[in-house]
């Protein structure tokens, strides 16, 4: 037993498909074959249910497949311990955010990082919340820039910055003329929102409960974004006049194409918003790359509006196995 089969194994059950679980493991089908089988026969059971469209673990699987995340993220551990010792400002730093963040805090934090730790390469990627949250635990990642509520076990969530929502309309909408948008206006607009699956739409619905009501009712004018769609596409169903959204401030600060068809308006009175943390597993032994990277975070100047957390704010020590969390579905 190998921790490359371990990785096979838990790789081919997130993905339930060889073709896939071997590309993102960087070797080819059979090799990830052999090597499953391999462990299957070491181990005298089967791990997994094969079928000619998808691969399922099998109960007992399922158990092993658990054990192997927790040997893998041990043995991240270790590499991690023996490169501290080291300089700590000198190795990759492999973060992750969520899809309605990264693309607007990378272009500033990428150049900030350098700054600070020029020898430090900074490895980025996107997903939802639930991915990150198991790549971080693997050890595939070593911090993650998500929207809270957010727990897990064994793991420091920081939040970072507060952020508030806009309203982005059509320059020839109805409401393009007023100063401020009340969310009862929203009820009589066709709201565009991403889709089940994204946290952002969990945040405007818990912010603005009248657009739930809105999504539940037979008349209601809520239209949910194609699986997959981000909210750049928001913005360019918007200004094709489709409807209006409700965006991040950081989303429509960046200059695009769209932007002299679009009007970006304020919440009346207390905007709603969301709060932005940094997590990383609570073992990670370089926390001088931490410092860094909350540091490079708080000088992203998406713009005045958005309140940078201090160092202390909302700390959460990181919660016992014995008790683990929730886990959300985002």
């Amino acid at each position: 037993m190998t921790l490359t089969e371990l990785r096979y194994i838990v790789t081919l059950a997130q993905e339930e498909h060889f073709g896939r679980a071997a590309e993102r493991c960087h070797v080819s089908q059979p090799t990830l074959s052999i090597a499953v089988k391999k462990l299957e026969e070491e181990l005298k059971t089967a791990i997994f249910e094969r079928s000619k469209t998808r691969v399922v673990a099998t109960p007992l699987g399922l158990k092993i497949i658990e054990q192997a995340c927790k040997v893998l993220e041990q043995a991240s551990t270790i590499k991690e311990i023996a490169r501290s010792g080291k300089d700590q400002l000198t190795s990759p730093l492999h973060l992750g955010a969520i899809f309605t963040i990264g693309p607007y805090l990378f272009p500033q934090l990428i150049p900030n990082i350098q700054n600070a730790a020029n020898n430090m390469p900074l490895y980025v990627e996107e997903s939802y919340t639930a991915t990150l949250r198991k790549r971080l635990r693997q050890g595939d990642l070593d911090a993650i820039v998500v929207s809270l509520p957010f727990n897990e076990a064994d793991v420091v969530t920081q939040s970072v910055y507060e952020e508030p929502f806009v309203v982005v309309l059509y320059k020839d909408h109805p409401l393009a003329n007023v100063d401020a948008i009340n969310p009862e206006d929203l009820t009589t607009s066709n709201v565009l929102l991403l889709g089940e699956g994204h946290c952002f739409r969990d945040n405007v619905l818990h912010a603005l409960p009248n657009l739930k009501t809105n999504i539940e009712s037979p008349t209601g004018q809520i239209r949910t974004a194609a699986q997959g769609s981000s909210l750049e596409t928001l913005k360019y169903m918007v200004s094709s006049g489709l409807g209006i959204t409700i965006l991040p401030k950081s989303a429509v600060t960046q200059n695009d194409k769209s932007s002299s068809l679009l009007v970006v308006k304020p919440f009346a009175g207390e905007a709603p918003t969301r709060t932005i943390a940094l997590a990383w597993r609570a073992s990670f032994p370089r926390t001088k790359a931490i410092d860094v990277l909350r540091q490079a975070i708080s000088l992203c100047s998406f713009n005045t509006d958005i309140q940078v957390a201090s160092s202390d704010d909302n700390y959460q020590q990181p919660q016992p196995k014995q008790q683990p969390a929730s886990r959300s579905t985002r």
